[in-house]
């Protein structure tokens, strides 16, 4: 089967590999021409414009759109549109908000195409170890596409499944940032106090092997945290500075305008704004108060 795809990173490249080593053509473009060259060179086709894309695509084009959520998607399928035939299909894979994904599924079928929303979850090792892919759309392109899905899954029939309608993939996503904040949190603050207890002179690396194995607290984000203790177990040369890809942010949302009480994931989203802030104005405000009001004494610079 052939598929489309725009948007040829790390992840998107993995996935252009995955799919040839499964048996399936992918035609690819990218703004780097590099990355294009590299897709041409591993045997699948490069193309040097979206144009050049829909042409290389054979009968009912399915063309997966990876690009940074918001503009650039709507941007990249209205340069589409005037190139599809009735019953082409656009899929989104990024990171977009449901919202954005359910106005994507009415307007594109409006005009006869079909669009159906990935929630992607595996970033760089899913050629390895396949990509978990929360899917929203219509039924018929959903199964229609079902050979690619099975091809980028784990395996054929485990982590993909076809989640509800038009919005339904880049939700359920966005559910699972949301508990991926809140377990990287977690495992932070247990290994924060276990560095801190000097005393017992704990060896990270160590425990966080013991854990991967029969603990209940065992998981792949585990086994990716042992990796990197492994490397670096004093985390030397990093900075405390923590990014997040919105997709947390857009639950504490959902949770608040649902009222339903998320604290643990609301406060891990803190905790990361917080990571970005120097010379805590905040911290400093508290400083000063217990001073105040307990003439404790307060750090100067």
């Amino acid at each position: 089967m052939q598929l489309g795809l725009i948007g040829l990173g790390k992840m998107g490249g993995n996935m252009a590999e995955r799919l040839r080593l499964g048996g399936h053509q992918v035609v690819g473009f990218d703004f780097n021409a590099d990355a294009v060259a590299r897709l041409t060179a591993s045997g699948n086709i490069g193309a040097s414009t979206l144009e050049d894309l829909v042409k290389n695509l054979k009968g009912r084009r399915a063309i997966w759109i990876m690009v940074p959520q918001g503009a650039p998607v709507d941007q990249t399928i209205a340069k589409l549109e005037p190139l599809l035939n009735p019953g082409d299909i656009l899929i989104d894979g990024g990171n977009s908000n449901y919202k954005d994904s359910v106005r994507r599924h009415k307007e594109v079928a409006a005009k006869g195409f079909q669009f159906v929303d990935v929630g992607t979850s595996g970033g760089i090792w899913g050629l390895k170890e396949g990509y978990s892919m929360m899917i929203g759309g219509d039924k018929e392109p959903v199964e229609y596409l079902r050979p690619i899905f099975e091809t980028l899954a784990p395996a054929a029939g485990k982590g993909w499944g076809h989640v509800g309608p038009g919005g339904a993939g880049h939700f359920v996503k966005m559910i699972h940032n949301g508990i991926e904040y809140g377990m990287m949190q977690a495992y932070a603050e247990g290994f924060t106090i276990m560095e801190t207890k000097k005393e017992l002179g704990l060896d990270l690396p160590q425990i966080s092997q013991i854990w991967r194995y029969g603990s209940v607290v065992r998981s792949w984000l585990l086994d990716l945290t042992a990796d990197a203790l492994g490397k670096n177990p004093t985390l030397e040369g990093l900075e405390a500075f923590v990014e997040d890809s919105g997709e947390g942010r857009w639950t504490v949302i959902e949770a608040i305008d649902l009222n339903v009480s998320a604290p643990v994931i609301t406060e891990s989203l803190m905790r990361r704004i917080r990571s970005r802030e120097e010379n805590n104005f905040t911290d400093r405000m508290l400083a000063i108060m217990r001073n105040e009001f307990g003439g404790h004494a307060v750090k100067k610079e």
